[in-house]
């Protein structure tokens, strides 16, 4: 079980919402305060109002104003979707010239092939990029993480765009692009993905965020890409869908020293542990890691199986050799073979690990995330269990899945914990109806995944 944290959620939004609602007496009625005070009041409470943090579901964004976001072409929040295409037309003249930052800072196209800008990178995004609210939890992306997540077949260095102090040179921001064919529906687009959208805390402020945005979006227009798909633990203008993150637990022990974890009421440690308990060979016969040689048949697998789902990645054989073939602390991806030599399943998980702070032993917490997983012949809940059993033998703590396409037919079977995290599925520029977490598919979910038994603090730099 996740531990449950004191007015999270929709609660702790209320309950500061109640503790700044002040009842302001009528000047009528109160002559000793004039109308100029009651009006500074008001305008106070409402900039605390708007400092309460994003929105985390519908109801809380639906009381937001977007400043930003009501300038792109995004669906509004209460806009009832019924049709499918393009917000905007492509555009025949792009602008050539890289929007303004504000004074001090400049633009820079991050050279990912340069170790030092690459360890920059690293700095940036594990020293600002996501942690929970409690401090207690941030990634830990590895270098060799950041080149598999950014340089996929057809990635661009001008989509790689960062910004430095014009004085030092310091990288405080970035934002990348990544090329994908997106089904939506019944229609396939070329689009980005964009990830890795993070500022310097000290400089939240300074609305370098948007001016972002603004300029990926202008280098992905000048190749002739008009639409993007993106995520976030936030709610803005309009998710296309949302799903949740649920936990297994597979060091019980370590989560509960680290806090990640708590014990349920009359469990003791040593009975958690025996209910966590996996076997220590995996069931499915045939089962072995993916090969070069396998690429062609899990790309079949991929594109056969994700016909069902409502937005989902097209892939072709060179990006399932990029994504899916085994890379030491990366990639793991296990297919089953059948006895006529002929692949028939597989299941696949990314490592991302997070740094355990201010504790005095354990100093990560190395958590496996589940990407994807197709069967065709074997149950889906004995593929999952030998996923877990995997990812115990190879030292992960915990096992994070969303309830996204048929994963909600085994999560509790095999003992996921329901955490307190959604994630936000989000089309730039492309209106379509809403669909289910069931009927989603999309491809990498490393930019906000909750690591924590809380709400992290997911792009806490977006704008609104």
């Amino acid at each position: 079980r996740k531990k449950e944290k004191p007015n999270s959620g929709g609660t702790k939004s209320d309950s500061a919402s109640d503790s700044q609602e002040i009842k302001i007496q009528q000047p009528s009625k109160n002559p000793a305060i004039p109308m100029q005070k009651l009006q500074d009041i008001q305008r106070a409470m409402e900039l605390l109002s708007a400092c309460q943090g994003p929105a985390k579901n519908i109801d809380e964004a639906t009381k937001r104003k977007y400043q930003f976001w009501d300038t792109q072409p995004v669906p509004k929040l209460n806009e009832v979707i019924t049709s499918h295409g393009a917000i905007e037309p492509d555009k025949d003249n792009v602008r050539l010239e890289p929007y303004s930052l504000p004074q001090g800072f400049m633009w820079d196209t991050l050279d990912l092939s340069n170790a030092e800008v690459l360890k920059e990178l690293y700095t940036l995004l594990n020293e600002n990029y996501v942690e929970d609210d409690d401090n207690m939890f941030r990634f830990d992306y590895s270098p060799e993480f950041l080149l598999w997540a950014l340089r996929p077949p057809g990635w661009l260095p001008q989509w790689h765009c960062g910004v430095r102090v014009s004085s030092n040179k310091k990288l405080v921001g970035f934002i990348s692009a990544i090329p994908a064919n997106i089904r939506i529906y019944d229609s396939v687009k070329k689009m980005v993905e964009i990830n890795f959208l993070c500022v310097h805390k000290k400089l939240r402020s300074k609305r370098v965020a948007p001016v972002l945005i603004r300029e990926i979006t202008r280098r992905v227009n000048l190749e002739g890409i008009f639409q993007a798909v993106y995520t976030a633990g936030v709610v803005l203008p309009k998710p296309v869908a949302t799903c949740r993150y649920w936990h297994r637990s597979l060091n019980p022990r370590k989560l509960v020293e680290v806090k990640f974890s708590h014990l349920s009421r009359n469990m003791t440690l040593q009975r958690t542990m025996k209910l966590y308990r996996l076997p220590d060979a995996t069931k499915t016969s045939g089962l072995r890691p993916m090969e070069q040689k396998d690429t062609k048949a899990v790309q079949e697998l991929i594109n056969t199986y994700l016909k069902q789902f409502n937005l989902a990645p097209v892939m072709d054989e060179e990006e399932v050799a990029h994504w899916f073939l085994p890379r030491d602390h990366i990639i793991d991806t296990y297919v089953v073979e059948g006895s006529s030599g002929i692949l028939t399943d597989f299941l696949s998980f990314y490592t991302l690990p997070s740094t355990v702070m201010h504790h005095p032993v354990h100093k990560s917490l190395k958590a496996a995330y589940s990407f994807y997983n197709i069967h065709t012949e074997t149950p889906l809940l004995d593929l999952m269990n030998d996923a877990l059993i995997i990812a115990k033998l190879k030292g992960f703590d915990v096992f994070n899945a969303l309830d996204l396409m048929e994963n909600k037919t085994f999560l509790e079977k095999l003992k996921f914990g329901i955490g307190d995290g959604n994630l936000q599925y989000y089309l730039y520029n492309w209106r379509c109806p809403g669909m289910e977490s069931e009927k989603v598919r999309e491809k990498k979910r490393w930019i906000d995944l909750t690591v924590s038994h809380c709400s992290v603090q997911v792009l806490p730099m977006l704008p609104e």
